[in-house]
């Protein structure tokens, strides 16, 4: 299993990462790893994928799974087997991740320079817009202490945009014009959407903000992508606080 660990200054006790789609059992087109059960795979394998990426770390309680829907709910990870539907979770529980899952969107792990809570967020750009990282914020008293580390999603050259979310963008934060570059058909934009939650970030109080620079569309043989191939799998990317006892 080769997994993306967050190359990020967080506190030794916080283990952040991202799986790839290597090392699972899921048969083509969710090859291998694949994390999602609503795309269409067989439940026995994402079962098992799944088991296969907890116990690589060593995880025993139940991992905060959630149905994401491109919103802005934030939730309280649990172990108690519901999965919520919101698009991102929290937790100051040793040992309870908090995972989401994308496959072309972006995922963004936080927590605070002492380690006390982190969360996930799953940021497409409908919920980057309607402010899902501003939301996630709240559970932490100073943006200034809190850092982030950026996942992987899809890369600019291959995140063609209308107008009309360009606009979206800029109507609400002007300096989000430095994110789109033209594209080749008129009335379309390439968005650089690490860019995008970096700014929303910045302007949130946020001081530390790593990772990006893993484009899924590109990398096939490592990621998924919803938009290089429809029918596909989930990446999870995954943030917890160590069982120090």
């Amino acid at each position: 299993m080769k997994l993306i660990q967050a190359d990020w200054p967080a506190p030794a006790h916080i283990h952040a990462l991202a799986s790839t789609r290597q090392g699972g059992v899921s048969t083509a087109p969710y090859d291998s790893l694949n994390l999602g059960d609503h795309v269409g795979d067989q439940p026995v394998a994402v079962a098992q994928n799944r088991d296969l990426l907890l116990a690589s770390q060593g995880l025993h309680r139940r991992p905060q799974w959630l149905q994401q829907v491109h919103g802005t709910t934030l939730v309280k990870a649990s172990d108690d087997g519901s999965v919520p539907q919101a698009d991102a979770c929290w937790s100051d529980q040793p040992g309870q991740a908090c995972i989401v899952m994308t496959a072309d969107c972006l995922p963004v792990l936080f927590t605070d320079r002492l380690g006390t809570k982190v969360a996930a967020a799953h940021a497409g750009w409908r919920g980057l817009a309607e402010g899902i990282l501003e939301q996630t914020l709240q559970i932490f008293a100073d943006p200034a202490e809190v850092m982030v580390w950026l996942g992987p999603a899809i890369g600019q050259a291959a995140f063609e945009v209308g107008d009309e979310v360009r606009e979206r963008f800029c109507e609400l934060l002007p300096r989000s014009e430095a994110a789109f570059i033209p594209g080749e058909r008129a009335g379309k934009w390439q968005a650089d959407i690490c860019q995008l939650a970096r700014l929303r970030l910045q302007r949130a109080g946020v001081r530390q903000i790593h990772g990006g620079g893993f484009c899924t569309y590109a990398d096939s043989a490592r990621f998924f992508s919803y938009r290089r191939q429809a029918q596909t799998g989930r990446l999870a990317s995954m943030i917890w606080i160590a069982d120090q006892r």
